[in-house]
């Protein structure tokens, strides 16, 4: 009797231990720590590119280097876009407008932002559009924000 109370006890001790590895894989998503999400996009346009502003990105999280620039085409649209950018992958990575200066305080990246999607990947160059109703000046920095955890990765002034 004793040896299969010992057998169920250690029967529901590794379905628990497995949930919890299922659980945390899933969540909290470790092994994009060890991939890399490399992207090459080119300038949103083939016609002249205005900057309207550009910055350096400001670790907060993660290293992050790289630099934020907010662009202009000829036929008016208008695009973040990330140059020589690395940080380390993560889970739900999005890309935001904050009217926070990227010097912080780092909770209040998300209390007024515009959401330009997700982050494309942790390397390399990548356009994200802004919206056309967006004002800009009511912004003041772009940030690469943790959904998940409600943190910032990086942040640059614009």
């Amino acid at each position: 009797m004793r040896l299969h109370r010992h057998r169920r006890l250690v029967g529901l001790a590794a379905l628990v231990a497995a949930a919890l590895a299922a659980f945390v894989l899933a969540y909290f998503e470790p092994q994009k720590l060890f991939i890399d999400d490399r992207v090459a996009e080119a300038l949103p346009a083939a016609t002249a590119v205005k900057t309207l502003s550009a910055g350096t990105f400001r670790s907060y999280e993660h290293a992050t280097s790289g630099r934020a620039r907010v662009i202009a085409t000829a036929g008016g649209r208008r695009y973040v876009r990330f140059e020589d950018f690395e940080t380390s992958n993560g889970p739900a990575l999005k890309v935001y407008l904050s009217a926070a200066a990227a010097s912080g305080p780092d909770d209040g990246f998300d209390d007024r932002f515009v959401d330009l999607g997700d982050l494309k990947g942790n390397i390399g160059s990548q356009n994200y559009t802004i919206p056309a109703g967006v004002r800009l000046d009511r912004y003041r920095s772009v940030v690469v924000w943790c959904k998940r955890f409600s943190v910032p990765f990086a942040a640059a002034p614009l």
